[in-house]
């Protein structure tokens, strides 16, 4: 396992060694916007395993993902209903985790056989700067064994995993005070399925 507490001098490096771990195959876990998450190739079944085993989560609880360009959302989902795309141009970047159809081929590991998938563009934070430079969907499930408080430092996850995560970057203390906003669009209305940051969803 490597720590990497990250400066503005190294921020860059911290960045390409995050995108080059996960690449390999690696859990990386990072910052994020409100907590700190685990992340981990979307397309790479072991890997996805791992973050299972390493969580102790349940299989029927899917695992969300976040891209760094918009056009990414086709890796996903190949049906955006009209208010989503609304959504994403509102609240994107930003704490707003969108559930959509999931495309076909995805792992069931994302998905949890449901045939949807979560995801976001996450806020001003290391998590977009890693998700920006990776060239794929990356796992953002929260940094913490299920069932506990996810970590808002590195040194809860440091705690909480020790070193069965192959890289751990402390970018300092995340607001984690509450999670991502979870949001279905059902009968072409925003449906909140997770009260979060944001507290009130509208496409107007």
């Amino acid at each position: 396992m490597e720590f990497l507490k990250v400066t503005r001098h190294n921020k860059e490096d911290v960045i390409k060694k995050a995108v080059e771990c996960i690449i390999r195959g690696g859990i990386v876990a990072f910052p994020t916007e409100t907590f700190y998450g685990l992340g981990a190739h979307f397309n790479n079944e072991d890997a996805l395993k791992r973050l299972y085993e390493l969580k102790k989560r349940p299989f029927e609880k899917a695992i969300p993902v976040i891209i760094g360009h918009l056009s990414f959302i086709r890796m996903l989902s190949h049906e955006i209903p009209e208010e989503a795309l609304k959504l994403m141009e509102k609240y994107w970047p930003g704490p707003l985790t969108l559930v959509l159809k999931a495309k076909e081929g995805l792992s069931s590991l994302l998905t949890a056989n449901t045939g949807k998938i979560a995801v976001r563009l996450p806020g001003d934070s290391l998590a977009l700067d890693i998700a920006r430079a990776a060239p794929f969907p990356v796992t953002a499930t929260s940094a913490n064994p299920s069932g506990v408080l996810p970590a808002a430092d590195a040194q809860e996850v440091l705690k909480y995993f020790g070193d069965t995560v192959d890289l751990i970057i402390d970018g300092g203390k995340t607001p984690g005070s509450r999670p991502s906003t979870i949001v279905e669009i059902v009968k072409g209305q925003p449906k909140i399925l997770r009260k979060g940051v944001i507290d009130m969803v509208s496409i107007d």
